[in-house]
């Protein structure tokens, strides 16, 4: 089984290459014969044809920037947007969206077709096997062909249209979507809520991801918006950096300005994992008296009312689909005596995978992130159009089983293409209540 993940492990990005070559290509193609329709003179063609392959050899060079620069050292963190971003990175992002996308459309469009073609023409073969004439032209034949002939060109130029339409939605999440946060209200209803924690609100933000497209002002934003909403509890479910090690002092400066009666705390995700920070950001956290739970418990005490606190770290199952975390055999390896009987559990875990196994071990509430509500998303067409899904079926928003409830929050910042759509970035505010959780 190992060795299998290990196989596809390499394959996949393989694969991911292939399409964008593919998909660079079919594009290449599509222009090149749409500029040829307009332009006559065949210099300008040749020009033309020029531009398109150089721009194709651009995009694949600037592609392996990301890695190439990972190797530098030295310099300030990269949390400011510059110039640099505007003109190279932001449109770098909606073509790689917008032309992966588009083709995907196109070569689903294109398999569909073909595979009519394959099956009229084996329905024609079996006629012909089953003894059946098949004529080769009836009366009206020639009409049915030209209808068949307008509907093709219909549906082509129909696609050709849909192919364009995720250039649109990327630049829209690209230049608003990223930035349209919400703020989500939630009750949750818990049956061993304690009398003093009535209307209690939590307010939880995660995966901040800084980066020049969540800088520091726009993380100072949603401090200040968290602040306004008067929470008792703020919860940090992970995701404080998103590749650069050297920003994890701002973003801890910044999210210091949380205010709350009973705390700040927190738990790590898979990026501080990743960038290596979770020894030295959980330190930085400290200096500003902001406690990152570590496999810990802490009580939250209201007069003589107690409800557990538990945060642990990212953990990866073996032969899971999780991004790399701690390697564990079931989820909340180690932390299974953090839970207290009786009592009101609630936990901090940034991978929403872990519910099932929270549900198993008495948690009350689960508190996640992650999944950026999948980021670029089409479930508000079809419940399931996220690529999300193919991690975790807990995407986003509230979730019950057994008795335990799970809530995913969409995050405020982004991973890979700075581009949101149909997700907005969120903020959630929870208020707990006693009473039998709805089902």
């Amino acid at each position: 089984m190992e060795a299998l993940n290990a196989l596809s492990d390499r394959l996949i990005p393989i694969g991911v290459l292939l399409l964008l070559i593919a998909s660079q290509l079919f594009w290449v193609r599509r222009l090149i014969a749409l500029g040829e329709r307009f332009i006559r003179g065949k210099w300008t063609r040749a020009a033309l044809k020029t531009v398109l392959v150089g721009a194709g050899l651009f995009f694949f060079a600037y592609l392996l920037a990301p890695w190439i620069r990972t190797a530098e050292k030295n310099g300030n963190a990269s949390t400011t947007l510059t110039l640099r971003n505007i003109l190279l990175d932001a449109p770098f992002w909606w073509w790689f969206v917008g032309s992966l996308t588009g083709s995907f459309i196109s070569m689903i469009y294109a398999t569909a077709v073909r595979a009519g073609r394959i099956g009229a023409w084996l329905y024609r073969k079996i006629l012909q096997l089953a003894g059946s004439r098949v004529p080769a032209t009836t009366p009206g034949s020639s009409s049915l062909d030209s209808a068949s002939l307008t509907r093709r060109r219909f549906l082509e130029q129909t696609v050709a249209v849909i192919s364009f339409t995720p250039f649109a939605a990327s630049l829209y999440g690209l230049l608003y979507g990223r930035l349209d946060l919400e703020v989500t209200r939630r009750r949750i209803t818990l049956r061993r809520l304690p009398a003093a924690f009535e209307g209690f609100r939590i307010v939880q933000l995660c995966d901040i991801h800084i980066s020049p497209f969540m800088p520091a002002d726009e993380i100072r934003r949603c401090v200040t918006i968290a602040n306004g909403l008067q929470p008792d509890l703020v919860a940090l479910t992970g995701d404080y950096l998103a590749d650069d090690p050297r920003a994890q002092g701002e973003v801890v400066h910044i999210l210091a300005g949380l205010r709350a009666p009973y705390g700040v705390f927190g738990c790590l995700g898979n990026h501080e994992y990743m960038t290596e920070t979770e020894e030295s950001i959980t330190r930085l956290f400290a200096s500003e008296q902001i406690r990152i739970l570590r496999q810990e418990r802490v009580p939250i005490q209201s007069h003589v009312d107690t409800l557990n606190l538990i945060g642990v770290d990212y953990q990866q199952a073996r032969f899971s689909a999780d991004h790399d975390g701690h390697l564990v055999d079931q989820y909340m390896e180690g932390s299974e005596k953090l839970v207290i009987p009786g009592t009101v559990n609630i936990l901090l875990n940034h991978n929403p995978n872990a519910f099932d196994r929270a549900a198993e071990l008495g948690v009350d509430l689960m508190l996640a992130g992650h999944t950026h509500g999948g980021q670029f998303s089409l479930e508000f067409l079809r419940r399931g159009l996220s690529l999300a899904r193919t991690e975790t079926p807990y995407v986003r928003g509230w979730y019950e089983k057994s008795g335990c409830q799970l809530y995913v929050n969409r995050g405020i910042g982004t991973t890979g293409p700075p581009i949101r759509f149909g997700a907005r970035p969120e903020i959630t505010v929870l208020e707990l209540t006693h009473g039998l959780a709805p089902i």
